[in-house]
């Protein structure tokens, strides 16, 4: 059964008293009707990437601990197979190409969130939540630069200490944070460490503590340049240096994030608030440090196939999401935004197409009632297939009759006009329930499927399409990439490959 809004709000309220009278002890605290949110976002973290998701390999200790805690999600999804959008998806609840970010945004994009998008800690700010973001922003490509493009604090942000993209040079030392608008300068330490303390401090000395808060946590681990602390390599003897820093440089998030979650428990926070840790899309799996995993799944990052957009998802709010349970309910992070508006008693923006919905029947076991289906837009997309859409068990994949570089940073008047005029052309179809890693496509078998997941494909694809607004020319200057430095290991990798040609 689905609750209406009104309805949900009534047995809201009957919960929070049933659970005041079940914690009537004076020392037990109970949590209120408004919990505090606290969303962690990890870049480029493989489905197989942790050990509570299969891996055999990779050491997260406190993740796994987590997901006994609450409910870990077997079908989550990223709203997109790279970073910006699937950002973008999470801020906005809309499908990030209808926004315009359709691609990871270098710096000095013209690319960015409009002023226009309402995100999820606006609506909260103005609810009376305290907001902060920590760690990888991505969301423009002019960062820091107030008259050019909306920055944290014009998106809903009280307090932000914050990158444009990767933490640079590398995760350690990093030197590119900006606080509030100030550049930081150097920092000591590596960078998960840096992002789960500047949290941690404001947690405890940064926000208004008559208020609620919503947190947006954004470690970089472990997207390239990796740099790794010594204490998590040695965990992985190998003979590639790679192997050691990028399972390394897992361990360090997990040690990260552990220190957070541990602060909430020491400042008496756990019990009221919701916790959601995810990732932005599958893992990386580069030519540096080929060793990411997307479990069962096809594909990596930048597909629409699984391994590009199904992720690791957990969920922990204590006495309303019973631990150690799973879900195989497909959720995406287009939901983050209605379901936070859900716990916290608002309306999504009405004036405006929300591609997700709540989760709350989620956390009782029930499912989603959508209006609108999942789906997934990636015109640069690696692999054959540049649309995605889901209907409960099936999945339909669909190549674009026009298409754009895969590796193209640079926007042009033909680009953008491709994107206009390019057409869903032929399909794949697949059914995850027997097949998650889509190695059987059925479209010739199940014609009559076809025919109706096609349709809702097209339809979607074209107000999707219709929407997204048009970019001026611009052309990549690769500036962040010349701050780069990269470990030794791969800087002899590249030397010995050089001297082999």
């Amino acid at each position: 059964m689905i609750l209406t809004r009104n309805r949900f709000r009534c047995l809201a309220i009957i919960a929070v008293v049933t659970i005041a009278a079940a914690h009537s002890c004076p020392a037990q605290q109970t949590s209120p009707s408004r919990p505090n949110i606290i969303l962690v976002l990890d870049d480029d973290l493989g489905y197989g990437d942790l050990a509570c998701y299969g891996s055999r390999e990779i050491q997260t200790p406190n993740l796994d601990r987590f997901a006994t805690e609450g409910l870990r999600l077997t079908s989550c999804y990223a709203g997109h197979p790279n970073c910006s959008p699937s950002r973008t998806a999470l801020m906005t609840g809309r499908t990030p190409t209808r926004v315009g970010v359709r691609n990871w945004i270098p710096h000095g994009s013209p690319m960015h969130m409009r002023a226009s998008e309402i995100t999820v800690a606006t609506l909260v700010r103005r609810a009376g939540y305290s907001t902060a973001h920590v760690g990888k922003w991505h969301l423009n490509g002019a960062f820091n630069e107030p008259s050019v493009q909306p920055q944290p604090s014009d998106h809903g942000f009280d307090h932000w200490f914050s990158t444009q993209n990767n933490a640079l040079p590398n995760h350690h030392n990093p030197d590119n944070f900006v606080r509030n608008g100030r550049e930081v300068g150097a920092t000591e330490g590596y960078s998960a460490h840096v992002v789960a303390d500047e949290a941690i401090r404001w947690l405890r000395t940064g926000r208004e503590k008559s208020k609620p808060f919503f947190l947006y946590v954004c470690f970089h681990e472990p997207h390239e340049p990796i740099a790794s602390d010594n204490k998590y390599t040695r965990l992985y003897p190998h003979s590639d240096p790679a192997y050691s820093a990028h399972h390394g440089n897992i361990t360090q998030m997990d040690d990260a994030f552990g220190r957070l979650m541990r602060a909430l428990d020491e400042d008496g926070l756990r019990d009221s608030s919701f916790v959601f840790f995810t990732s932005d899309n599958g893992p990386a799996i580069t030519p540096q440090h080929p060793y990411g995993s997307a479990g069962p799944l096809r594909d990596k990052k930048g597909f629409c196939t699984e391994g590009g957009i199904r992720v690791p998802g957990i969920i922990r709010w204590p006495s309303r999401v019973k631990p150690a349970t799973t879900s195989d309910e497909p959720i995406c992070g287009v939901d983050f935004l209605p379901t936070v508006c859900d716990l916290v008693g608002l309306e999504p923006p009405n004036d405006r197409v929300i591609d997700g919905e709540s989760i709350w029947n989620v956390f009782a076991g029930g499912t989603v009632n959508r209006t609108e289906p999942l789906y997934w837009h990636f015109n640069r997309a690696d692999g054959e297939f540049q649309v995605a859409l889901r209907v409960g068990d099936w999945k339909i994949l669909a190549r674009l009759d026009k298409s754009l570089p895969r590796a193209g940073n640079n926007i042009t008047e033909e680009d953008e006009r491709i994107f206009k005029e390019a057409e869903p052309a032929s399909f794949g179809l697949y059914n995850l329930r027997e097949d998650i890693a889509e190695t059987k496509d059925l479209a010739s078998i199940e014609p009559e499927k076809l025919i109706e997941m096609k349709a809702i494909l097209i339809k979607k694809y074209h107000q999707v399409r219709d929407e997204s607004p048009v970019w001026p020319a611009w052309q990549y200057d690769n500036r962040e990439g010349k701050r780069i430095v990269q470990p030794d290991y791969v800087k002899k990798a590249k030397a010995a490959a050089k001297a082999k040609k």
